[in-house]
């Protein structure tokens, strides 16, 4: 049924794209009286009747039942049937991935998180990425016919109209989504994590209401993204939102990127592994001091959350010098866009008020009072699953929306 769906919506009719304007609708406001339909979308009320009754025909929409009203007869309200199509979402992390399976309405019907894998930007972990999601497409071969699509989130250049990744598995001539979808046998998008994570807290979490957002994905690495009047901003070529490259720091410190001096050798979950390390071998003791003399396996930037928020002295002092630079430079994004929510996520997100607290304080300090005055900062709700909720949500909106 998901295959056919595409096909259909993707022939650009008119009713067709009548159809995709319902969906939406529904998507976004639950369920609806198709009076009340009819009105927000500008159509007749016969026009709305006649698609709305063809989709419950097809078993995409169904009917919710009576509205309460307290006079005069009750309408049915109609919305989407969650079992009626799935998207697959996948939130590829520095050493493990996270999938999930959301139907229809938005649910999470399944997610494994942290499943352990280390990808190399090589043919090989390619081959390994497209095992893990093949393997999970299989434990849900009731619905696999109904999945639309899979959503795969990379970090750094994406363009997710092309479906090329040029920080990752860029092999071939041919985009990646390309390539994914060949070996998968599934449609398949990509996008940068970032920005999916934000559309997760979007629609799914700490976001209720707000237009202007931006939103730091303060993770292995430094990313951002931007809602500008409710929409995600990608940029020209998908590219927007790459915060964490601002050369700012005069050091010798080779980014991922290349470059010397990016925001992201100082700030980044990358940044407080490597100073952890280099302090704990110049003798400052941390509770993660033997894990990290001896070596035996690599220490993991969760371990340093947690080691955190059991109040590890060095790692607190490390976390809070990380917010405050972050907010430093946040306070110049904020007297540029002046949003009204910037949201504060990633793994780093994790220790909170540790990290969330600096951010604040140095805020207030570099920004214009009368700008940022009204850009609440808050932490992410969603934390660990922010990217695989997006990834599948993402993959929704391409399909109807973009």
């Amino acid at each position: 049924m998901g295959h056919k769906l595409i096909e259909e919506l993707g022939n650009g009719t008119k009713s067709m794209l009548t159809q995709k304007r319902i969906l939406t609708y529904l998507m976004h406001n639950h369920s609806s009286t198709i009076p009340d339909l009819a009105k927000d979308i500008d159509l007749s009320i016969p026009t709305v009747t006649k698609f709305v009754m063809e989709l419950v025909d097809e078993g995409y929409i169904i009917n919710y039942g009576k509205q309460e009203t307290s006079e005069g007869r009750p309408p049915n309200l109609y919305g989407l049937n969650p079992d009626s199509a799935y998207m697959v979402g996948v939130d590829i992390k520095a050493f493990c991935l996270n999938i999930g399976l959301m139907n229809f309405t938005g649910d999470m019907v399944d997610i494994q998180m942290g499943i352990e894998c280390h990808l190399d930007n090589t043919l090989e972990s390619l081959d390994v990425l497209i095992h893990h999601i093949s393997t999970f497409i299989e434990k849900h071969q009731n619905v696999r016919e109904k999945i639309l699509q899979v959503g795969v989130n990379i970090s750094g250049r994406v363009n997710p109209e092309e479906g090329y990744s040029f920080s990752m598995f860029n092999f071939e001539e041919r985009p990646l989504a390309e390539i994914l979808t060949e070996k998968i046998g599934i449609p398949v998008s990509i996008d940068n994590d970032t920005r999916a994570m934000a559309y997760g807290e979007l629609l799914k979490g700490v976001v209720k209401g707000e237009k202007d957002v931006v939103f730091i994905n303060l993770s292995w690495g430094l990313g951002s993204a931007f809602i500008i009047d409710g929409k995600i901003y990608t940029g020209r070529s998908g590219f927007s939102g790459e915060f964490g490259h601002f050369n700012v720091f005069d050091n010798e410190i080779i980014c991922r990127c290349g470059k010397k001096g990016c925001l992201e050798t100082e700030v980044s979950g990358s940044a407080l592994h490597r100073i952890l390390c280099e302090r704990v071998k110049n003798g400052q003791t941390s509770i993660l001091s033997k894990r990290i003399l001896t070596g035996d396996s690599p220490l993991t930037l969760e371990e340093i959350v947690e080691a955190t928020n059991k109040e590890d002295i060095l790692c607190i002092e490390l976390v809070e010098e990380i917010g405050r630079k972050l907010g430093r430079y946040l306070a110049g994004l904020i007297n540029l866009f002046n949003p009204e929510l910037v949201v504060i996520g990633g793994t780093l997100a994790l220790t909170e008020d540790y990290i969330l607290q600096p951010v604040k304080t140095a805020i207030r300090k570099y920004s214009l009072n009368l700008v940022s005055k009204d850009s609440a900062v808050v932490l992410s709700k969603l934390q660990a699953k922010a990217g695989v909720v997006g990834a599948c949500l993402l993959s929704r909106s391409k399909l109807f929306e973009w």
